[in-house]
């Protein structure tokens, strides 16, 4: 046993790897030293939250039936690392626990106050958490509830989309509102959990 001192190590061709060890070895790093890896290329240290993605619905989704349970048009990426994120539903190619959360800007019209709306996340096809938000008295043509849940995913067939329903006192077509004034109003994202 030794102590080892020296400022630098370096591998004997550039660009080569310096090994560290064998299979079944322990490196202990004492308490007070600092690792400073954060202008190094990391790989297999920790996790990582992907795959992930955060996308809205770039313009107003219209002509919505009172009542309906419709899918919203979830159109413009803001991030997909994976390319797990098409045609407004998620489809993480990693198993994992993943946290999904999202929010829909309900708007009733000018007629339509608001009596009752949900905020749904569907897994393959089925509701598998909504946010249900009931008005005591019809006051608002305009809500935005959210809802957000853990859940499994298998890496391969298990997809997630958004979904959205409004009843008004009205009875008429009801919109959910897309982007606005540089204000994203609904929104769907998620992302792989560490260590779940």
């Amino acid at each position: 046993m030794g102590t080892i001192k020296t400022t630098n190590i370096e591998p004997i061709a550039d660009n080569g790897t310096v090994t560290l060890g064998s299979s079944g070895d322990t490196f202990t790093v004492p308490s007070g030293v600092t690792v400073n890896m954060s202008s190094a290329t990391q790989t297999g240290v920790g996790g990582v939250n992907t795959p992930a993605f955060y996308a809205y619905l770039g313009s107003d989704q219209t002509g919505i039936g009172d009542t309906t349970t419709a899918k919203i048009t979830i159109d413009t990426e803001v991030l997909d690392t994976d390319n797990c994120f098409a045609s407004n539903k998620f489809t993480p190619t990693t198993a994992g626990k993943y946290f999904l959360y999202a929010s829909v800007n309900f708007n009733g019209g000018s007629h339509n106050e608001i009596r009752n709306c949900q905020v749904y996340i569907y897994k393959n096809g089925s509701s598998i958490i909504n946010c249900d938000f009931n008005m005591v008295e019809n006051m608002s043509r305009r809500l935005s509830p959210y809802v957000s849940v853990v859940v499994d995913a298998n890496g391969s067939s298990d997809y997630f989309e958004l979904y959205g329903q409004l009843d008004t006192n009205g009875g008429g077509s009801w919109s959910a509102t897309g982007y606005t004034s540089s204000q994203i109003r609904t929104y769907f994202g998620g992302y792989k959990l560490i260590g779940a």
